[in-house]
């Protein structure tokens, strides 16, 4: 995977809010606490892993723009087959 400057920058950032809670979550595992533990663990985790795979904020954009586009303004990709807008019958 390749990575831009605003990706390293958006890694970052969930680096340092994920820091924290991994090894709040380190230290409960290793005090016994392991629901509590693995909770944290699998929360800092998720905190890096959905940003940077699940949620492009490209496509994201996209699709917000095209939703709120009027439809002589869209590309002809963005459009669906004519009639099958239930707001058209």
């Amino acid at each position: 995977m390749k990575f831009g400057l605003l990706d390293m920058l958006g890694l970052a950032a969930s680096l340092a809010f994920a820091l924290p809670v991994g090894n709040y979550g380190l230290m409960r595992l290793l005090a016994g606490e392991t629901a509590l533990g693995t909770a944290m663990v699998v929360v800092a985790v998720a905190m890096v892993v959905l940003p940077q795979f699940f949620f492009d904020p490209a496509r994201i954009a996209r699709g917000l723009l095209a939703g709120l586009l009027p439809a002589r303004f869209r590309s002809d990709a963005d459009e669906a087959e004519p009639g099958s807008d239930p707001v058209e019958k």
